[in-house]
């Protein structure tokens, strides 16, 4: 992929100042931006353009990234709503050595709806090394339940090589399920 060379650049369109004149260049993450160097595509920034008309003055905010961004801010978790779904799921992780996590909730469990959307910016930090899933419990045979060996929600399940390696019971706070589960998967 060829690199996008951007000449940061805010202009001023009217007012007091020369219509073009660069008025200032804002770069994010902590990189000062010079005007007359080139940005690769990994670099970011921010652009201010000041217009002034009738006293008032418009601001234009630019904002651009990079164009090769590889990794997403969240993962949607895909539902397993069967026990043939799972050994296909398990069944293609352990073809490729990838853990699977799976998220065993329950549309009326406030901490379980709560958790997801983290569980999803998580599934984001180890994509595309981790698959991450959920199954309601609500929804799906006492039988999977069974063979999950889940009594409480939300329980959230690391399987590798078609078994259930470890688990993290959430019955505390977000931001420390979140924590267990990360280590969970750094450990196996």
């Amino acid at each position: 992929m060829a690199a996008l060379t951007v000449y940061p650049q805010v202009t001023c369109c009217g007012g007091r100042g020369r219509g073009g004149e660069v008025v200032a260049a804002i770069g994010i993450g902590g990189k000062n931006i010079n005007t007359k160097t080139p940005l690769s595509s990994s670099d970011h920034m921010l652009l201010l353009s000041l217009s002034r008309r009738r006293k008032r003055c418009r601001v234009k905010v630019e904002a651009l990234w990079s164009s090769n961004i590889d990794k997403p801010s969240s993962v949607k978790l895909q539902a397993i709503s069967g026990e043939e779904e799972l050994d296909q799921i398990l069944g293609e992780a352990q073809q490729n050595s990838q853990p699977v996590i799976i998220d065993w909730m329950a549309n009326w469990c406030r901490k379980c709806i709560f958790l997801k959307p983290k569980l999803e910016k998580l599934a984001a930090e180890f994509y595309p090394k981790v698959k991450f899933y959920y199954v309601d419990v609500n929804d799906v045979s006492q039988a999977l339940v069974q063979r999950g060996g889940v009594s409480k929600m939300p329980t959230i399940q690391l399987w590798k090589n078609g078994e259930k390696q470890a688990e993290v019971i959430g019955g505390h706070q977000a931001w420390l399920v979140i924590d267990e589960v990360r280590e969970m998967i750094q450990k196996h």
